[in-house]
């Protein structure tokens, strides 16, 4: 009896110290959100447990919760809503049902989920893309996307790519009655990661297009060092790659929005990562554990990442497009001294680990310069702040317009939390400062 009293109680002060939640003074509704880290604490505790007894994985069990939040494509009495397919990718079209007599805008939205959840269908996203569909007067298509661990990279931003060119097309915008001119991307998180891609890829094509009709020629193999951050994988070796005339991105993207974007994978270590170690809604062990879903199942490359130490050695020349210490505005280094990550240790060569769609940062200056205005909204109380931080910085500096929103006392995934129970009012002020930029820029 006594033995068995010993170990209750190990385990309880085991639980308890898992559970022990640290919030910042300045959390706005602080026992709210308490309540939903205590939550997402005691979920991700019991579900690591489980994956460890061999019942089930720990993402496959999140999946299962995900599910049950999905809605229903229910028109409303301002907004109808459908679920359709665009290249065979589902996504959830939100039509106003106002009298127009001019083409209206378009917002697309690629939805988070660290590439492993989520859904349009998503109380959260649905509720966001139904208000901008209503606020804006405007066409919103929610891109669903497969999910990792059964599919890996390149398989999300392939999804997303194909969803966006079919609706690019001249027909499918006349069929919508949407203005070719007033197109935006966005998305939050992995899905503002999708949609940075997807945006840099449009400008590579539009840059292959270019350099074929200057060179006069159909269809030519290129086969030449890089430039212009024309390569798709990763700047440094150019493939050989076929170039077409119709780039399937007739129509520009007028404007992209990125809320609290997740945009590089090749430094695990940032000043963000650091002081969010143990964040609110996603703590930095769970992130890479997810994150890495999207390109593997080796648990090896994890820990790696965990330990900063994932990278083989001929990617150093990446990573002064993600130098914290010269991109970050200083009072986000906060006295960090930078140091790079262990390079070569392991031999991982995964398709995406040095990959500018996966890694939209890594995107050179000259590729960066043309892309068109952006949003960018960050959190203070988020392991990717910093991410979206230096992204500003870059574009700036190549002369994008750059509007950057940041929240002192914002936390990740704050937009998933906009509908009852557990609503947070910085999630709906998010919300409406995203609405209010695409009011204005679209």
């Amino acid at each position: 009896m006594g033995f068995k009293a010993l170990c209750l109680g190990l385990f309880c002060a085991l639980f308890a110290s898992h559970l022990y939640i640290s919030l910042p003074d300045d959390i706005e509704e602080y026992w709210k959100v308490v309540a939903l880290a205590t939550t997402a604490k005691t979920f991700t505790f019991m579900g690591m447990c489980i994956e460890h007894m061999g019942i089930i994985k720990y993402e496959e069990l999140v999946s299962m919760l995900f599910r049950l939040d999905e809605t229903q494509p229910v028109s409303d009495e301002n907004v109808t809503v459908m679920d359709t397919e665009f290249a065979g990718v589902p996504v959830r079209v939100y039509l106003p049902k106002r009298k127009s007599d001019a083409p209206r805008r378009a917002v697309i939205y690629i939805h988070g989920g660290a590439f492993c959840f989520g859904s349009f269908k998503n109380a959260g996203f649905d509720s966001l893309n139904r208000w901008t569909a209503n606020k804006l007067d405007s066409i919103v298509v929610g891109v669903d996307y497969r999910l990792a661990p059964q599919h890996h990279f390149p398989v999300q931003f392939e999804d997303c790519l194909a969803a966006v060119k079919f609706f690019l097309q001249d027909e499918i915008l006349e069929k919508y009655g949407v203005d070719p001119a007033r197109i935006c991307i966005s998305g939050d998180s992995s899905g503002a990661g999708l949609a940075t891609g997807v945006t840099q890829q449009k400008e590579r094509e539009r840059a292959q297009a270019g350099k074929h009709q200057a060179e006069g020629e159909a269809g030519f193999l290129l086969n030449r060092e890089p430039d212009a951050g024309l390569d798709p994988r990763t700047p440094g070796s150019w493939p050989e790659l076929k170039v077409q005339t119709d780039t399937g991105f007739k129509h520009k993207i007028k404007i992209q929005a990125l809320l609290y974007p997740a945009l590089q994978i090749i430094d695990s270590y940032l000043p963000s990562h650091q002081e969010n170690e143990h964040g609110i809604i996603l703590p930095r062990d769970l992130a890479i554990k997810l994150v890495s879903l999207h390109l593997t199942k080796d648990e090896t490359f994890v820990e790696a990442m965990r330990r900063n130490e994932h990278m083989p050695q001929e990617s150093r020349h990446l990573f002064q497009f993600v130098n914290w210490s010269t991109l970050l505005p200083e009072k986000y280094r906060k006295g960090y001294v930078y140091t790079e990550p262990i390079l070569g240790k392991h031999n991982f060569s995964f398709p995406g680990l040095m990959d500018i769609r996966v890694s939209p940062l890594l995107a050179n200056d000259s590729l960066l310069q043309n892309l068109p205005p952006t949003y960018i909204l960050t959190c203070q109380y988020d392991i990717v702040r910093d991410d979206g931080l230096m992204y500003v910085s870059r574009l700036q500096n190549v002369g994008v317009q750059v509007t950057h929103d940041h929240i002192e006392n914002g936390i990740h995934a704050a937009l998933s939390f906009m509908t009852p129970p557990l609503y947070l009012h910085v999630g709906l002020r998010i919300r409406d400062m995203y609405i209010s930029w695409l009011d204005k820029n679209l």
